[in-house]
């Protein structure tokens, strides 16, 4: 039974990237604004962008999610349009409010790219659109954003798909001994011991390698970024797969960014790159797991979400252990002090 509800829009709210040489620094200046990471870096990252001339794939990617959220709108409902606003580079969400206030929006529901619960995959988020709605001004639309997809159906089952494809490229008499790497975005320890985001993690990574039948996995990271004497996420992936060549003599290993939605950056780069040239200098097969994208059943899963908020008796999909993530944050989720060091999260 549908609830009256004043939403009247759908907001795509992600991280942005840029779309040409001259816009990267600009981009990473922004990502970075506030943030103690050494400029080395900075131009470090910068030049793996360059690497793929300047165009970082995510806003192509994003509007190709947007094309087929809106036909699976079209066909099946709720008819809400959907706009689109990023954190870091055009189209900005306060560009993205003001185009939803001039076309009289009132109230959106918010669908994050980001599938776990952190400080920069939700707080920071939740934070710029409060930001940007004071920019805009009174007449910019309230927005609530839909729950963490971590262990939605419709983000497990096609990441076991692709696993299970990765996993039928390896000869029979050596798939049982390739080891399934999950890798996500290292965060620091101070960040992550005040979020559920290695708590989902770690659920998600257990869920695609039961749904594949695949017991040899591990959860590693890639993709630091602050200085070195802060504490981050471990192990790096290079790292991992480096080490367990010298235990084992690795002869495959199955790759699938679990952390991120779409083949972007830090994917083409830390992964299909870096990880890739590692792999081929050791002698190891890897196989590289497709990210869900606009697969059909992930684009579901996005309307599921709308609908599921839509109702006053909602059906939250969810899969294994873990409960449907919250609704409404609570003040105090996923806090981030930068100056606290931080616990080892388990």
């Amino acid at each position: 039974m549908a609830l009256e509800t004043p939403y009247d829009s759908v907001l795509l709210v992600s991280f942005g990237g840029p779309e040409g040489p001259g816009e990267v620094i600009p981009f990473l200046e922004n990502v970075l604004r506030g943030k103690q990471v050494p400029r080395a870096r900075m131009l470090e990252v910068a030049e793996h962008y360059q690497h793929f001339g300047g165009v970082s794939p995510i806003n192509e990617q994003n509007r190709q999610l947007i094309a087929a959220l809106e036909r699976e709108l079209a066909e099946h409902g709720p008819h809400l349009p959907v706009y689109w606003g990023n954190r870091n580079w055009n189209p900005f969400l306060t560009d993205a409010l003001q185009q939803m206030a001039n076309d009289g929006r009132q109230r959106a529901l918010a669908f994050f790219t980001s599938a776990y619960s952190c400080y920069s995959g939700c707080r920071q988020y939740r934070e710029d659109l409060q930001r940007a709605r004071g920019e805009v001004g009174p007449a910019a639309p309230v927005v609530d954003k839909l729950r963490m997809f971590f262990n939605h159906p419709g983000f497990i089952g096609p990441m076991v798909d692709a696993v299970t494809a990765c996993l039928a490229e390896i000869p029979a008499q050596r798939r049982g001994l390739a080891t399934l790497l999950f890798s996500a975005h290292s965060i620091p320890w101070s960040m992550a011991d005040k979020c559920n985001y290695t708590t989902q993690l770690q659920e998600a990574c257990r869920l695609v390698a039961e749904g594949a039948g695949h017991e040899r996995y591990e959860l590693v990271y890639q993709s630091r970024s602050g200085p070195p004497q802060q504490p981050w996420l471990e192990p790096d992936i290079c790292d991992r797969i480096q080490a367990l060549h010298a235990e084992e003599k690795l002869t495959d290993v199955v790759i699938l960014p679990i952390g991120f939605i779409s083949d972007h950056m830090e994917v083409l780069f830390d992964i299909d790159t870096e990880a890739r040239e590692l792999c081929e200098k050791l002698g190891i097969g890897m196989h590289r797991a497709a990210t869900v994208g606009t697969h059909p059943r992930f684009v579901q899963m996005i309307r599921e979400l709308i609908t599921e908020r839509l109702s006053d008796q909602p059906q939250r999909l969810t899969l294994g252990n873990l409960p449907a993530s919250h609704d409404v944050c609570p003040d105090d989720c996923c806090l981030y002090t930068p100056a606290r060091p931080g616990t080892r999260p388990s």
